[in-house]
């Protein structure tokens, strides 16, 4: 079940961050750089970030969460699309960016990864969206973009 997170709420931003962590180790681990910003994050920097955050839960269990912000120009940007390892393969990251796209009427979805996340990078062109620029953050890091129209 796909429902909102109340990221406001101490204990739900303290939820969001122990499956956003383990996901991010693993991304970390794939580019081969351990200093990406979610990594960093705590519940004070979740509870400020003025996303808006969905989670997917197995009975109770958070196991996957997105979040996003949605811009004046009704385009949907998200910032994190996240599943614990526990999760993987379970077709969670899929059932959460179809929530998103069939359940906000915006014209255009955007998104940026790691570059060097082939898992990511992948899912995304599998589900249609466009490489739109990569930028190269410093000699480890470089992000790629991606939107897709709908």
């Amino acid at each position: 079940m796909i429902k909102l997170i109340d990221i406001s709420n101490r204990n739900n931003a303290k939820e969001v961050l122990s499956i956003q962590i383990p996901s991010y180790e693993v991304e970390a681990k794939i580019i081969g750089y351990y200093e990406i910003p979610p990594l960093k994050d705590t519940v004070d920097t979740l509870q400020k970030c003025e996303e808006t955050f969905f989670g997917y839960y197995e009975n109770t269990e958070l196991c996957g969460a997105i979040s996003l912000k949605v811009e004046d120009d009704n385009i949907a940007n998200i910032h994190r699309l996240i599943v614990h390892p526990n999760h993987f393969r379970k077709g969670i990251a899929q059932l959460l960016l179809n929530f998103v796209i069939s359940n906000f009427d915006v014209k255009k979805v955007k998104v940026a990864t790691g570059s060097k996340n082939t898992p990511a990078v992948n899912f995304y062109l599998k589900n249609g969206f466009e490489k739109t620029k990569e930028v190269t953050v410093n000699e480890q890091l470089s992000l790629t973009f991606f939107e897709k129209k709908l």
